[in-house]
């Protein structure tokens, strides 16, 4: 009797794993509606002053964005992190077909992911004495950013400046194929670095400083 009631115990395991397999991608599922559903549509405070503009590369829309802010005096310095090694301003500013006068108040950075965005961005803050910042990055980047950014930068004022890439429609994204899979992986990053942030200020441990 024993033995067949091990049997049917182990039996049911499958059942059991697959219907918490099921509630756990119904929870993502809804988590990732949610997600999609409070990104950035638009700029909150375009007008707003800065000490810096900082800019994550991943799309030339963002560093045009960076440079039409740093012309129009929305700060006095740019700084570009994510930049490949090698990749002066100079080359920034052509590719970008802006003219050089503006070269001396770009720095670069060459931040391999977004938390090393956040923190070589914290290394030059500090450096500059910079208490305030706007932001430079896709909508669909923007909340990972800001989460990336608060933890090594929690006293600093940080203004999103969210850009909106052509090929990605926010607009009934889940019937859209690519921005449906981008969408998933960024939220899934979202996910993993608040669990990371959480996990490091329960127990005590600094994330990644400069």
């Amino acid at each position: 009797m024993a033995r067949v009631m091990r049997y049917r115990q182990s039996r049911g395991w499958p059942a059991r794993l697959l219907i918490l397999g099921l509630i756990g991608l119904v929870v993502w599922a809804w988590g990732l509606y949610r997600f999609a559903d409070g990104l950035p549509r638009a700029v909150a405070d375009p007008a707003q002053g800065t000490d810096a503009i900082v800019v994550l590369t991943g799309g030339s829309d963002r560093l045009e964005t960076g440079l039409e802010l740093l012309v129009g005096g929305r700060a006095g310095a740019l700084f570009v992190s994510g930049v490949y090694q090698g990749t002066d301003v100079r080359r920034l500013l052509r590719l970008s077909q802006r003219a050089g006068a503006w070269e001396k108040r770009i720095e670069i950075g060459n931040a391999a992911d977004t938390i090393g965005n956040a923190s070589e961005t914290a290394a030059w803050m500090k450096k500059r004495k910079f208490r305030s910042l706007r932001l430079v990055t896709a909508a669909y980047h923007m909340p990972r950013s800001l989460l990336e950014f608060a933890a090594v930068l929690p006293r600093a004022d940080i203004v999103p400046h969210p850009v909106f890439p052509q090929h990605v429609m926010q607009d009934r994204w889940w019937a859209w194929p690519g921005t449906l899979s981008l969408f998933a992986s960024e939220y899934s990053k979202y996910l993993i670095a608040w669990i990371r942030i959480r996990l490091a200020a329960i127990l005590g441990r600094p994330n990644r400083q400069p």
